[in-house]
């Protein structure tokens, strides 16, 4: 059994080269995925990067620092679709698959050995399908154990693979920033930094019980053995093609605080509808409708209701989201930003729908579902709500 059984994958740039995959006209072009105007980066491709470009930055400041970038609106069915295949992928290699999210996994391939080869042949077999497949690259980190694997993962960016044997781990570990330490946040590596402690070897020899005085018994003693290269976690196996969230949502930032009724609830189809098909990509669904208000203060609030039964529809989550809207009583209040999200998320094959009398047998479920299969086929803008059509939005 090899020594380095765990990978830890990870997609370059993800939505940035899952949205300039068809653009060949954009290959040696800053890329920015994101909302326009008083939106934030989703991703950059590296030419971005490279202009100090980041995620969750500011559209504003990214458009300051990197002034010749194409900005492109996001395509999340586009996205859940291309993260299925890859992460059908990664199961057809080994049954031990652990989702950290659309772009990245844990595999454990120790028993994978005698069909596929070394974790090292594994990484780059799957890095060579993934590029012939989706025609996006990756990033592989093969180590002992998960930890020192996505650490590793980093350091192979862009499009490579690096492997930690057992025995160089404290030697790739040690000259690292603290701050690349899994669970230590930009407060902690500060706060390690005000003690003198920049790198992780500074870190390791340190003593125990310093480190916990400053950070606590069980961060510090957590770190202190991550310091060494000590990791307890193991691969969890997550099915389903995605983690299993407990929710999904999309936020809009209005290019102008927008007080217009109608505006907003043609915004809260639009996210509702986004959300809906990110459900249903993911073969999920859910019964607790959340939606999210923020004022041009910036004040922000939050509304829920539970259904009585799960549901991946638009037009359902569109219903109760306008209805909750509509009981804050805002009447004309200023609005930054809307929100609609659904939680308690449940694969969908559970959810069994209680047929009313004089219903349809088939009704906006199955047109959705047509309505997903002519997006796949003709593009994101093919079908889309009448009521979203004169705005140009989908």
């Amino acid at each position: 059994m090899s020594r380095t059984p765990v990978l830890h994958v990870d997609m370059d740039a993800f939505y940035a080269s899952v949205a300039t995959r068809d653009r060949p006209d954009l290959a040696q072009v800053p890329v920015i995925v994101g909302g326009g105007g008083r939106g934030v980066v989703l991703s950059a491709n590296y030419l971005a990067r490279r202009s100090g470009v980041t995620s969750a930055m500011p559209m504003t400041r990214a458009r300051r620092i990197c002034p010749g970038a194409v900005v492109l609106a996001p395509d999340f069915a586009l996205f859940d679709q291309v993260s299925s295949a890859v992460m059908e992928n990664f199961r057809q290699v080994s049954p031990l698959v652990e989702v950290l999210s659309l772009d990245e996994a844990f595999l454990d391939v120790s028993g994978a050995a005698l069909r596929l080869g070394t974790p090292t042949q594994i990484a780059e077999g799957l890095r060579a399908t993934i590029h012939d497949e989706q025609r996006i690259t990756c990033s592989v980190g093969v180590a002992a154990t998960p930890i020192i694997a996505k650490l590793a993962s980093r350091r192979a960016k862009p499009d490579g693979v690096v492997v930690v044997r057992p025995e160089e781990v404290t030697s790739f570990l040690h000259p690292l920033d603290v701050g690349e330490l899994w669970g230590v946040g930009e407060k902690t590596r500060d706060q390690l930094h005000r003690l003198g402690l920049i790198t992780v070897g500074d870190l390791a020899h340190t003593p125990l019980h310093t480190v916990q005085r400053a950070l606590g018994q069980v961060t510090g003693t957590q770190l202190h053995e991550l310091a060494w290269g000590v990791d307890r976690r193991v691969v969890a196996r997550r099915l389903g093609p995605h983690a299993p969230d407990r929710s999904m949502g999309a936020d809009h930032t209005f290019e102008r605080d927008v007080d217009d009724p109608d505006t907003i609830d043609q915004e809260l189809l639009r996210l509702s509808a986004k959300v809906a098909v990110r459900m249903r990509a993911a073969r999920v669904a859910g019964r607790t409708v959340t939606i999210r208000i923020r004022f041009s203060d910036f004040t922000t609030i939050t509304r829920s209701r539970t259904l009585a039964e799960a549901t991946d529809v638009t037009v359902e989550i569109h219903r109760v989201a306008t209805a909750l809207h509509r009981a804050l009583g805002l009447q004309r209040a200023r609005l930054r930003l809307v929100g609609v999200r659904v939680e308690g998320l449940v694969p969908r094959i559970q959810v069994h729908r209680q047929m009313v009398l004089g219903e349809p047998e088939r009704g906006w479920s199955e047109a959705e579902r047509a309505m997903d299969a002519a997006t796949r086929r003709f593009g994101s803008a093919a079908v889309r709500p009448a009521s979203l059509i004169s705005r140009g939005k989908g």
